[in-house]
């Protein structure tokens, strides 16, 4: 077993891919010869040739027409959106032509497109290079959403994106890139190398679409969350001696409402955090579904921490980012009767 990084295990898991089946291309800003801006596609052109793994010009509807082209004709290309603030002006070819193509085609053609996008904050990017917009995502039908929490969730969930028939966002948290955050800013960051999570096989495996992952079991309150949050969640429950449940939803479209279900009926309390802005994130929906389906069990109101309804302040950051303060006086909102 190799000891790898986010960064690292993507790369691998793009690098399986390529070896195993000729219709599996890289295309993107930077992506060949440079191997990306934050390398994860580092020396696959160089061993799997220009033709594999080739830069774009920095037009992202341009990136994905063309994707959506090749992907009609039986490829399954990979283009990378060097940040996930710049896929907006791909956005139509996303929604009207890559999500719509296997139903308006009655499955004669269909989309075998995974989008890779480094997504969120955390690292002063400013409010060009952190937004989280995964809900806008959610929303549209035909499209699958996934993002990872751990290289070896990154791995696994990217090659089963890649074998998708049907298009899939691959968001990647890029403040989780070189090892897992607490929320604490000021502490320096662990590398994933001291951690389980990192140990990722070198060869082929997958991890399902659709499936969560419940990362700490408990029986006080059920804390849902993804990608950064999961680990920032999981640090301030343990600060907190809280008996939480953290559920790592990995796929968002589809979602595990199952597992999802069965904890909050155990727990009788739930607890969303994202980074994304808080209306119409999706945690909305999220709190909807917990909502629809376990009223009954619930013993207190659905607590939600997210960001705020604004553009992603650089001077701000930690204010906007919810961290341990927010994500604890949450908790305590819920189940403090409980630890009182």
């Amino acid at each position: 077993m190799t000891t790898m990084n986010m960064i690292e295990a993507i790369n691998s898991g793009l690098d399986n891919m390529m070896a195993r089946d000729d219709d599996v291309v890289i295309m993107g800003e930077d992506v060949g010869y440079f191997g990306g801006v934050f390398r994860a596609t580092a020396g696959l052109q160089e061993k799997h040739g220009k033709t594999r793994c080739f830069d774009t010009p920095i037009s992202e509807c341009g990136i994905i027409g063309v994707a959506v082209g090749m992907a009609a004709y039986g490829m399954r290309p990979v283009p990378e959106i060097q940040f996930a603030d710049y896929i907006y002006p791909g956005l139509d070819q996303l929604v009207s032509e890559a999500a719509r193509l296997r139903y308006r085609s009655a499955a004669e053609f269909t989309s075998a497109i995974t989008v890779r996008s480094p997504f969120g904050g955390g690292i002063f990017g400013g409010q060009t290079h952190s937004q989280s917009p995964e809900s806008m995502f959610t929303h549209v039908c035909g499209l699958k959403t996934v993002i990872p929490s751990t290289p070896y969730d990154a791995k696994g969930l990217l090659i089963s994106a890649i074998e998708d028939n049907d298009p899939v966002m691959f968001f990647e948290p890029k403040r989780i890139y070189n090892g897992p955050f607490t929320g604490y800013y000021d502490k320096p960051v662990e590398p994933w190398s001291k951690f389980e999570a990192s140990e990722v096989p070198e060869d082929y495996y997958k991890i399902p679409i659709g499936k969560a992952n419940i990362v700490r079991e408990g029986e006080a309150v059920t804390v849902l969350a993804y990608g950064t949050m999961v680990h920032v969640a999981n640090a301030v429950v343990e600060e907190h001696g809280i008996d939480a449940e953290v559920i790592d939803l990995r796929t968002l479209v589809p979602l595990d409402i199952d597992t999802i279900e069965e904890s909050v009926k155990k727990t009788g309390r739930c607890l969303i955090i994202h980074e994304a802005t808080r209306t119409s994130g999706f945690g909305a929906e999220l709190s909807a579904l917990v909502q629809e389906r376990c009223f009954y069990h619930l013993e207190a109101p659905i607590e939600r921490v997210t960001g705020f309804d604004t553009p992603y302040p650089h001077s701000l950051e930690w204010a906007y980012f919810p961290g341990p303060v927010r994500i604890g006086e949450a908790l305590d909102k819920i189940v403090g009767e409980l630890t009182s």
